[in-house]
């Protein structure tokens, strides 16, 4: 009733893994059973136990191997062989390996161009699991952080790389985020001109994915544009922060209104009134209610910047 594959008849198994047979073979934990020739051969049809869902075939009454159904939906959906195939590093062996053997085994070509395997994700350093009780959902995340902050949170590691999420974390990513949409707050439209900076993105970005050196190439970038302020140079600050938003734009990042970013979530009255209280302190040359109002606002995750344009204030973490 069962349908095996004879791994041992497949030249190149072992390729996605960079392991010979007999190598992989050692580490196995599947008992060699009267079914099968090796314990690194797989099944293509289980035959079904009593009261197991089935269907009928050749070999009776069952269903097919786990492979089966990821590389049945691929190649319906996506031909073969198609570009990019992705999953998680502890899908690379035995998985990924089977629906390459079987996939190719069946149509005669490659299977995948392309396979990225993404590092695992934690919580708190422990492994997510519902066991656990450290279960979290895209959507559970999403009622406490704007997905911009989730997308910078994804991107600041490799992608091969495990990925940690805690709160404090979290926090991290929203006052990273916001010192880019800092640079950007209140500049004139400008144009986009070619610079070393959209060169070096590229360059990284072609390199792996090199997500992490990105967003370090963006953090360049958005210190040139201060110092252009710092300068005065108002045009060359608005062109470099139009290059700035056009590189973010490729990571999903700074769609949103800066303002409505760095003020999102907060009592924007309350604290446009103690920024207002602040200042007619210092006119008053009261120095130490200026600094309790500035003590308050620090409670409040609220920072401020006082330059020639009065006082700007962003939503800290």
């Amino acid at each position: 009733g069962d349908v095996c594959f004879e791994v041992r008849k497949l030249k190149g198994y072992g390729k996605l893994s960079h392991r010979n047979i007999d190598d992989l073979r050692s580490g196995t934990r599947v008992d060699v059973s009267d079914k099968k020739n090796d314990p690194l051969d797989f099944v293509l049809w289980k035959r079904s136990k009593k009261d197991e869902p089935s269907w009928d075939s050749p070999w009776g009454a069952g269903r097919p191997g786990w492979h089966i159904e990821c590389s049945a939906m691929a190649t319906s959906i996506l031909g073969q062989p198609f570009d990019i195939h992705g999953g998680g590093m502890d899908l690379k062996f035995p998985h990924h390996e089977n629906e390459i053997a079987q996939s190719e085994a069946a149509c005669g070509r490659d299977f995948a161009n392309t396979w990225m395997h993404v590092g695992l994700l934690q919580i708190n350093k422990e492994k997510m699991s519902k066991s656990l009780g450290n279960f979290l959902t895209i959507r559970d995340i999403l009622k406490k952080h704007d997905m911009e902050v989730v997308r910078y949170f994804m991107l600041a590691s490799h992608y091969r790389s495990p990925v940690n999420y805690s709160e404090g974390n979290m926090q991290a990513v929203q006052q990273s985020l916001s010192r880019l949409y800092t640079a950007i707050r209140d500049l004139p439209e400008g144009i986009i001109e070619e610079n070393r900076y959209t060169h070096q993105f590229i360059e990284v970005m072609n390199d792996d994915f090199n997500s992490p050196q990105a967003l370090s190439v963006l953090f360049d970038l958005a210190r040139e544009i201060n110092r252009c302020r710092d300068q005065g140079d108002e045009e060359k600050a608005a062109n470099l922060a139009m290059s700035l938003k056009e590189l973010a734009k490729t990571l999903g990042l700074l769609q949103h209104d800066p303002e409505s970013f760095l003020k999102g979530g907060v009592d924007v009255e309350k604290i446009e009134a103690l920024i207002a209280a602040r200042l007619q302190a210092r006119q008053q040359k009261d120095w130490a209610e200026a600094d309790r109002i500035r003590d308050e606002l620090d409670k409040l995750n609220i920072d401020i910047q006082d330059g020639a344009s009065g006082t700007q204030w962003r939503r800290r973490g």
